[in-house]
């Protein structure tokens, strides 16, 4: 098969490998019809995250159709049209039963081999999948293939972070979400969704801050001098109730401090690789900040969204605005690594 492998720091192949195989009873192969591209995908590939194997297969977001299955699995048979979260579950550990599927205590995550230990991602034409039965969704007729891929991540992701930041509709809350990358807009259409009373879109990026307001947030260029005045104003001097980080990088983390209220919320999901926080324990403790941050147990939202009827109801397939080849892999990685041509999401045709 033909796959995307890491080969090094800023460097992607698009390699012959061979075909994956069932090698425990609970596995599953898919064929691959669509990978997204990630902004997670560029820690990895920026060395921001160090330790990968050259050669691992890049990639924790796909949909296709299971090929094969291990004598075990029961939910799933050859045919079957899938999607999968970033990370694999048992639903059986304690952290499944809670529904924090992202640390579940046998989950691996695509994309990421280390000393020769781990998974192949899903930029693939075939990925095999361990724990299929409690790892893989059904795809159902009222979803399309990239409705599916957004599941599997950031939709999830980005829904998480609202939800995190406690946003109801009974609460009214107004909140700043920090980066419109695809996570971030995904932020925006959840806090929408759970009843936040205004929603800010923070970014420097004229592209990205236009979906955002087309998504019903208000745009905040960064850029400006007085962006952060503009934002005190608007919410009575006191600053936002939450902040919704989405981008990973000290910088993003900071000005959301900055920007919550006394006795507000900070969520945050962007892939933080720094080693310090951005603010000190005496400023969170004067501020009275709740802090929240973590993985998006993707495998528990992406039910909870389909159940709920959200990714039915919002528009999430529209920040895909570039589609690739398999074979064109390294140049969809340059495109939306560098936001040429004004790249939002791209996403592989296998």
């Amino acid at each position: 098969m033909k796959g995307i492998t890491f080969e090094g720091v800023q460097t992607v192949h698009c390699a012959q490998l061979p075909d994956p195989e069932i090698i425990r009873p609970g596995d599953a192969v898919v064929r691959v019809s669509l990978a997204g591209v990630c902004g997670s995908d560029l820690h990895v590939f920026h060395g921001r995250e160090k330790g990968c194997d050259c050669g691992t297969v890049m990639g924790h977001e796909f949909v296709g159709e299971i090929v094969e299955t291990g004598r075990e699995v029961r939910r799933f048979r050859t045919g079957d049209l899938v999607f999968s979260p970033f990370t694999t579950s048992c639903g059986a550990c304690y952290y499944c039963k809670i529904g924090l599927t992202a640390r579940c205590e046998k989950g691996k995550l695509y994309g990421w081999r280390e000393n020769g230990q781990g998974l192949h991602g899903g930029q693939a034409e075939f990925v095999r999948v361990p724990m299929a039965d409690t790892t893989l969704i059904h795809l159902t007729s009222d979803l399309s293939p990239e409705q599916g891929l957004l599941l599997g991540d950031i939709f999830s992701t980005g829904y998480f972070c609202a939800d995190m930041a406690g946003i109801s509709r009974e609460s009214a809350m107004t909140c700043a979400v920090v980066g419109c990358g695809p996570v971030g807009l995904m932020a925006i259409l959840g806090a929408i969704d759970l009843g936040a009373a205004r929603v800010f879109a923070l970014d420097t990026i004229p592209e990205r801050l236009a979906k955002a307001t087309a998504f019903g947030a208000i745009p905040i260029n960064v850029t400006a001098p007085d962006f952060q005045q503009t934002l005190r104003e608007a919410t009575a001097g006191r600053g936002v109730d939450a902040a919704l980080e989405a981008v990973g990088s000290s910088a993003a983390l900071r000005l959301a401090v900055d920007l919550v209220r006394p006795g507000g919320t900070v969520s945050s999901v962007g892939v933080h690789t720094s080693e310090h926080f951005p603010f000190s324990p005496v400023e969170a403790y004067n501020k009275n900040l709740t802090y929240r941050i973590g993985r998006c147990p993707a495998r528990f939202y992406a039910e909870k969204l389909i159940r709920e009827s959200a990714v039915q109801r919002l528009d999430i397939a529209s920040v895909i605005t570039h589609r690739y080849a398999l074979a064109d892999g390294a140049e969809a990685y340059r495109v939306f690594d560098q936001k040429v041509d004004d790249c939002l999401k791209a996403v592989l045709v296998c």
